[in-house]
């Protein structure tokens, strides 16, 4: 997200892309917002959804926050990336709630039912592209996870990645898409059509939404942390 943002805010694009970078940050909070208002309605009808109230409000909190340090003056960090990122967050909260059992009474969604419907098509879609994004953007930086960088002259033929880094993410990656068809548990039986089902992957998609927050945010607070680390 940030070398999107980067590269719109470059001094070649910045004129031509300052209104789409406006309709985009407009539209990410927008969307971000009504997702949530959606959940209060649909995942939450009564105050006995405490489990369910709970997960929206951390995520409308998480947002509002990540929201402020950006806008912080030493930080301007741009909202245009804290707006992906709350529709990235309300995306796995929503996911999460939808991956309860059909026993949560909370949830006045159409759920799977064990039939191909467009909607566990569609969540099996953007789970694989979602998938697909982060596996490449995070193998292709190597040294995105180093306290400190090493100073070393590059040449044409050097790879912009490292070899083992990549695969061992696109391999974390391809678990992480293989534990979707079990639900991340393999004593439970999965029915047929029905994909990450279940309290496991409940969990797994909030623990992950919370661990994105906390890095993204990180990555506006740790250069004022760690000073004499570069993080250009």
């Amino acid at each position: 997200m940030y070398w999107w943002n980067e590269d719109w805010l470059s001094e070649k694009k910045f004129r031509r892309c300052r209104i789409p970078m406006v309709i985009t940050t407009a539209g990410s909070f927008a969307a971000a917002l009504s997702g949530i208002i959606l959940m209060y309605m649909w995942f939450a009808p009564k105050i006995s959804c405490s489990l369910n109230i709970t997960f929206i409000t951390a995520t409308l909190i998480l947002i509002q926050l990540m929201t402020s340090i950006s806008l912080h003056s030493k930080v301007n960090a741009g909202l245009m990336t804290s707006g992906l990122m709350a529709i990235y967050m309300v995306f796995l909260c929503w996911s999460a709630i939808m991956s309860e059992p059909l026993s949560m009474s909370c949830n006045t969604r159409p759920r799977q039912t064990g039939k191909g419907d467009w909607m566990t098509i569609a969540s099996f879609v953007i789970a694989v592209t979602a998938i697909v994004i982060a596996t490449m953007t995070t193998g292709t930086d190597s040294e995105c996870f180093t306290f400190r960088k090493k100073e070393k002259t590059k040449s044409e033929d050097d790879v912009p990645y490292g070899y083992g880094f990549f695969h061992f993410v696109f391999a974390m990656g391809a678990m992480y898409f293989a534990m979707l068809f079990v639900g991340w548990n393999l004593h439970q039986t999965m029915h047929k059509w029905s994909i990450d089902v279940g309290w496991s992957s409940v969990w797994v998609k909030i623990s992950s939404e919370w661990i994105a927050a906390a890095v993204y945010i990180w990555t506006m607070i740790g250069p004022f942390i760690l000073r004499n680390r570069d993080f250009s």
